[in-house]
């Protein structure tokens, strides 16, 4: 996270441990050759878990910043507060809309601005932010990141380090703060977060 004046910035973190847990569900269903629960979501080979952590619900958005090496594709879905992965598995229906995406094409430049719906972009980060206004202890929220390389013949390996590189830019809510506080210290106090 990068405070910028009334600016915040917040980083996705992978989860290491939350993407095995859901690696360790889809190769247990194949060793012992059950099928997925009716409307389960499993892990795919080229998904991994990650996190945003939000310093306060106070939060609108306010724009992507997002890099991708070469060539590929990264699709950004993210996950409704509502799952509990050490009790249930994750389901199609706690998945939010619209999901984001990002490209660069085969032939492209390397250096050439990536390519993304920017109404469904803007769509996605305003629904993150209403995520963090109703979070009440746990401050977060968890995403689906996937990432194609090389679109026109194979996915990549995972290596030791993504592909990519994202980060959200996001401004406090000051209207928020207007409407549930009635002095200027109560506005003020907010600046930093």
């Amino acid at each position: 996270m990068e405070a910028e004046g009334t600016r915040t910035r917040l980083d996705f973190q992978e989860d290491v441990k939350l993407s095995e847990m859901m690696r360790l569900r889809v190769s247990s269903l194949q060793r012992s050759g059950q099928k997925r629960q009716d409307g389960e979501r499993l892990l795919l080979p080229h998904e991994a878990i990650y996190r945003l952590d939000f310093p306060s619900q106070e939060l609108s958005f306010g724009r992507w910043f997002f890099s991708l090496s070469g060539h590929g594709r990264v699709t950004v879905t993210g996950i409704s507060q509502h799952w509990t992965p050490d009790l249930t598995p994750l389901m199609t229906r706690q998945l939010l809309e619209p999901i984001g995406t990002f490209w660069r094409n085969v032939g492209d430049p390397d250096d050439s601005p990536l390519k993304c719906l920017e109404a469904d972009m803007q769509e996605f980060g305003e629904r993150i932010a209403e995520l963090a206004k109703v979070r009440k202890i746990q401050i977060q929220s968890c995403f689906l990141l996937e990432t194609f390389r090389n679109l026109h013949d194979q996915i990549s390996e995972a290596g030791p380090d993504p592909p990519f590189a994202t980060e959200l830019l996001w401004r406090p809510d000051w209207s928020r703060r207007l409407r549930t506080s009635s002095s200027p210290a109560g506005l003020g106090g907010g600046r930093g977060h």
